[in-house]
């Protein structure tokens, strides 16, 4: 039997609804991430610099994701991944790879969606018989994605959904979310909290992350679903290693393993310095090769064997241009 997501009971049972009026009434009073900002976005921008519409920044079929998403392209099921990538990050990261749109957005009201529109792009790109839905950065519009979806669900939309997320969302949110969520994709981006508070203006970002991830763990464990190459159910962290041991990789990875060491990983080394990283010394420059053997001593010391990981050399293939917003990855 295929797999079918378990959004689509909630919405015959009438829980989506719920869930999706539950979220929406939080944008009068905005705690959708961990800023907590508490500004009433239906009238005016929070610290996100975001209001009531959501802003679809780029859409398109993207094979750059880990192979699991992408599929297999000796059984035809390499397919990509639909990504849905939304403006204006909730973090404010000094290096962001997308920062054309994560921070400095290209032209707001041409990007600013309604949630019709939303639920006509993802009827479109599953039209285009991708593996799955994936939203980038969707914290701070989770209210109004649900939203589209109960439009797109009506009109027949029922393939697996991505929840790619920096991780500094409300954990109250991600609870709420539960059972819509098909695979979780968040980042751990830190340990030390002088670290996210100097590259990422986020406070205690480790130890909110955390938790966020041992609730996605307790909603969708550790094993992966996969059908035909495909995954259709499970988590996947990712880490990705900055210059000088900034992200913490070591502790990281411990916690990843104490919770349970069959998760999977993606160990990212795309890192370039990018947006404004040359201002910070400790960040401006790529990764060095000892940095990146010394993260796989860690994930072999931790007994991570389940994962992903990026050659040596990503950070020549990994350059984003929103500029191009049909085809950002297209150089």
């Amino acid at each position: 039997m295929s797999y079918c997501p378990s959004y689509l009971d909630l919405f015959k049972t009438g829980k989506f609804n719920e869930i999706k009026r539950n979220l929406n009434s939080r944008l009068s009073n905005c705690d959708l991430c961990n800023n907590f900002c508490y500004i009433n976005r239906n009238n005016e921008k929070g610290n996100c610099f975001s209001g009531i519409k959501p802003i679809v920044s780029s859409y398109c079929i993207h094979f750059g994701e880990e192979s699991v998403l992408v599929g297999d392209k000796d059984i035809n099921t390499e397919r990509g991944v639909g990504n849905i990538f939304f403006g204006n990050c909730n973090l404010k990261c000094v290096y962001c790879q997308n920062y054309q749109i994560s921070q400095n957005p290209l032209n707001e009201e041409l990007y600013e969606s309604s949630e019709s529109n939303l639920a006509d792009i993802i009827i479109e790109l599953q039209s285009k018989n991708v593996n799955s839905i994936g939203f980038v950065s969707p914290t701070h519009f989770i209210p109004q994605i649900i939203s589209s979806l109960e439009i797109a669900i009506d009109k027949g939309f029922n393939i697996p959904l991505i929840y790619n997320t920096n991780t500094y969302d409300s954990l109250e949110v991600i609870k709420i979310i539960d059972g819509i969520i098909d695979i979780y994709l968040p980042d751990l981006k830190y340990y030390k909290n002088i670290n996210s508070l100097l590259y990422s203006n986020a406070k205690n970002y480790f130890e909110i992350a955390k938790k966020n991830i041992i609730e996605m763990y307790n909603q969708v464990g550790s094993e992966l679903i996969i059908e035909d190459g495909v995954l259709k159910r499970g988590m996947i962290i990712r880490h990705l290693i900055l210059p000088n041991e900034i992200a913490g990789s070591y502790e990281i990875l411990k916690f990843i393993s104490e919770l349970d060491n069959n998760i999977t990983i993606s160990l990212m080394a795309q890192y370039y310095p990018a947006h404004n990283a040359n201002k910070y010394p400790l960040i401006s420059r790529c990764i060095e090769e000892s940095e990146y053997d010394k993260v796989l001593d860690i994930i072999d010391k931790f007994g991570l064997e389940n994962g992903y990981i990026q050659e040596f050399e990503s950070n020549k293939y990994y350059q984003p241009n929103f500029f191009n917003r049909n085809n950002p990855f297209t150089n």
